[in-house]
């Protein structure tokens, strides 16, 4: 019985040669997402804003325009109306009202007296505080900046410094590209995403220690290969291995995108792109770029380790 391969075990294709093209792409991607993120922000959801969230299910398809003109009556301060998967599921935004919570429960009654029977059922409300919305928003990036931070110290100690600075530009770049992402594409940015970009931090680190673990053992395999052949056979005995393990994860986000609701959708397409961009930014960024870091080879340790590929099969 064959067994099905994605990737031949010979491939040889020149990633490292290709690294400038692949290094172009990566700042055009990068400062395009720093302008977006520029000049749109982001869509930061209730978590972030503070407010009241109301998510309702109407008895029928929702007539927006007619919600938001009734709501708007109420004199509530800023309000946003947006369906929400189905046409009969409607998420309603709300500022915060002036005053403790008990005017928020008020203003929560009154809307949902307003609306009375066109409401079959309100799934979710919610409530964030403005100072509660800022200390999250300084919460999320001290734990990027933690956890990038924590890898940076964890492929030095476990490789070198100069695999270090490696992950964490590719790091960077996945982080900063995901950001880009939903700024361009106005998606809710909320405490969901910074858990998705948290693991896409993981898994590309993970696809990352993979293909720098094959550089390392090469490096002491093959003293006299220069660096950008080195580089290139490393990548390509662990092409399998990473495209399999990539195309296997997107099987199960794609099922999530689909079928798992709105709720969760947009978790899905962060870690959907952190995926992609994370393979690419292993394989293009990540390697490529220890050609003008010239690591160590491992020269001086051997000095200092036993040679294991002695013939000890013949005894004096």
């Amino acid at each position: 019985m064959r067994m099905l391969k994605l990737i031949p075990n010979t491939t040889a294709i020149n990633f490292t040669g290709k690294h400038l093209l692949a290094f172009a792409i990566s700042a055009f991607l990068i400062l395009t997402s720093i302008g977006i993120f520029t000049s749109k922000g982001l869509n930061l959801g209730i978590d972030f804003l503070g407010g009241i969230l109301i998510e309702i299910e109407t008895t029928g398809p929702a007539d927006i325009s007619a919600l938001r003109s009734e709501l708007g009556s109420l004199n509530l301060g800023d309000i946003s109306l947006q369906e929400f998967g189905e046409n009969n599921t409607v998420l309603i935004r709300i500022q915060k009202q002036d005053g403790a919570d008990q005017s928020q429960q008020e203003a929560i009654n009154l809307i949902k007296t307003t609306l009375g029977d066109k409401v079959q059922e309100y799934r979710r409300t919610e409530f964030v505080g403005p100072t509660v919305g800022v200390e999250l928003q300084e919460a999320a990036i001290w734990a990027v900046f933690s956890a990038v931070t924590a890898i940076l110290i964890y492929i030095w100690f476990r490789f070198e410094w100069q695999f270090g600075v490696g992950a964490v530009i590719a790091l960077t770049h996945d982080v900063i590209t995901t950001i880009g992402l939903f700024s361009l594409l106005q998606l809710d940015f909320n405490l969901a995403t910074v858990a998705a970009i948290l693991t896409i931090a993981g898994y590309s680190i993970n696809d990352t220690v993979v293909i720098y673990d094959r550089v390392r053992e090469n490096m002491r395999k093959y003293k006299k290969m220069e660096f950008t052949e080195l580089f290139n056979l490393s990548i390509n005995q662990t092409l399998s291995r990473t495209v399999i393990t990539s195309v296997t994860t997107l099987l199960a986000l794609f099922a999530l995108y689909f079928l798992g609701g709105e709720v969760i959708r947009n978790f899905a397409i962060a870690l959907i792109w952190g995926v992609v961009i994370g393979t690419y930014s292993s394989i293009a960024l990540a390697v490529p770029f220890l050609l003008y870091m010239k690591p160590n080879r491992g020269d001086d340790d051997d000095k200092l380790m036993p040679d294991f590929n002695t013939d000890f099969s013949e005894t004096k």
